[in-house]
């Protein structure tokens, strides 16, 4: 069943509506201010939001405006419910990023028809499509809806690119959004030693390179094979296009695509603030959530470009580690004995 929020000032306009969407099938809930329906839709992240435009304490707008800068409810569709029906209204709320306008007095079938349409919308959005070649197809497909743009991501270009071999070096110029088909692919920069430090590594099903194309400048890092490994090229223009073209998809988009800012974040403040022996634990147990198992096969060298340290100071920290049980190492592969104790390693 799906939860509605009616976020309304008057009240027997708010219980007229809680009356129709529950005489529909809907589970609904109603807050009385704009402050409170903030409140609300924070703690139990309704399905669809109908709220006035015109509130005491926090009017629709502000409602709009807070709920729409945040990742986890910027994708919940909005209608404004509102007596006034001048364009500057309707042009405001659609800038902040409403999804519908209903004036009143309204209609119930009309009411319904538009809440039906935003919510099945939203549900095709919202589908978790598997991230594979076919995933990504669907995604796009499903997301923009014109026969155009699904056209130029059926003629996407797929390139093969050897083990070690650079996918793009540290201020070229963005050209596309990668995909990774098979294998995988490190980000890393190189100081002025010229020595690596691996920044993350990219493996079957997920995406990299958006950010600079967001921010359309040069890339700020380089990638590499570490593997051969096959990538969908996705043309920066019809990323830009599925990016900006819609509110909803923009939103899903940044979500499938994002998922890792936070963790390079902490990475590299570890790397400032870590002593070794903590950031060699931290890099495998990063290795092993990556690939979603227990065994880690990978040169030193990487493991170490990923610690930001010596090759020497990562083999004897993996000594230690061994000789503590926390791990054992057997044919070169780390085989994860105690993630606990790997976790909550202080020294």
């Amino acid at each position: 069943m799906k939860k509605i929020l009616v976020i309304e000032d008057n009240m027997e306009v708010r219980e007229n509506l809680e009356e129709i969407l529950e005489l529909s099938g809907y589970d609904v809930e109603s807050a009385e201010d704009g402050k409170v329906g903030v409140e609300k839709v924070l703690a139990q992240k309704p399905d669809l939001i109908l709220c006035d435009v015109m509130m005491p304490k926090l009017d629709g707008f502000g409602v709009l405006n807070i709920l729409g800068k945040r990742s986890d409810t910027s994708d919940i569709p909005f209608i404004f419910l509102t007596a006034k029906a001048e364009k500057s209204d309707f042009r405001r709320g659609m800038n902040l990023g409403a999804d519908d306008y209903i004036t009143k007095p309204f209609y119930k079938d009309e009411l319904l028809a538009v809440i039906e349409t935003r919510l099945k919308k939203s549900e095709q959005l919202k589908q978790k499509f598997d991230r594979t070649a076919h995933g990504l197809s669907a995604f796009i497909n499903e997301a923009r809806g014109y026969e155009e743009l699904k056209k130029l991501s059926a003629e996407r270009k797929i390139k093969t690119y050897k083990k070690r071999e650079l996918v793009f070096e540290e201020g070229d110029y963005p050209r596309y959004l990668y995909f990774v088909q098979s294998g995988k692919v490190k980000l890393f920069k190189t100081n002025d030693d010229g020595k690596e430090y691996i920044i993350n590594i990219h493996k079957e099903g997920e995406f990299f390179g958006f950010i600079d194309l967001i921010k359309d400048s040069e890339y700020s890092d380089s990638a590499a094979a570490l593997q051969e490994t096959e990538l969908s090229l996705i043309p920066k223009e019809d990323f830009i296009q599925l990016m900006y073209g819609n509110r909803d998809v923009a939103s899903q988009l940044i979500k499938m695509l994002a998922n890792n800012i936070t963790d390079q974040e902490q990475q590299l403040l570890n790397l400032a603030y870590n002593s070794v022996r903590r950031r060699v634990a931290d890099a495998i147990i990063f290795l092993s959530e990556k690939e979603g198992k227990e065994d880690i096969s990978i040169l030193r060298d990487d493991l170490a470009r990923i610690v930001g340290t010596a090759k020497e100071s990562v083999i004897r920290m993996l000594t230690e580690f061994k000789v503590d049980g926390y791990i054992d190492i057997i044919d070169g592969v780390i085989h994860i004995r105690n993630k606990d104790k790997l976790k909550n390693l202080h020294a």
